[in-house]
């Protein structure tokens, strides 16, 4: 999840990551996780720490990183699904992996800067 502030909305978060805030803490499905923090945001440094989510800040874009979520007070993934991403082909049309499940793929990212 990119974040322009440490101060995370609670909608953006329960859209982007399925935690949700409640009075009793950052909830997903039948688990809760106590917050010292109330109201409709939160703080990132927080989440990061409660939820162990990893929190990276990129100094030259003003922005951070937040997630994905792992174990608590561990460093492991909670699933090795791939998210459902759709990314343009050679051609310009919309390709979702969703339509490449159940088949073992290598995904290579490049990026020129």
């Amino acid at each position: 999840m990119i974040l322009e502030s440490l101060k995370v909305d609670g909608a953006q978060l329960r859209r982007r990551t399925g935690w949700e805030i409640k009075p009793e803490g950052a909830c997903k499905g039948d688990r809760c996780i106590p917050l010292s923090d109330g109201g409709d945001s939160v703080d990132a440094q927080l989440l990061s720490e409660k939820l162990g989510m990893a929190l990276v800040h990129d100094e030259a874009h003003g922005v951070w990183a937040l997630g994905p979520e792992s174990e608590p007070g561990g460093r492991v993934l909670l699933t090795a699904e791939l998210p459902d991403i759709t990314l343009p082909d050679r051609e310009g049309k919309d390709f979702s992996l969703r339509s490449l499940r159940g088949t073992k793929i290598f995904m290579l990212a490049w990026a020129s800067w």
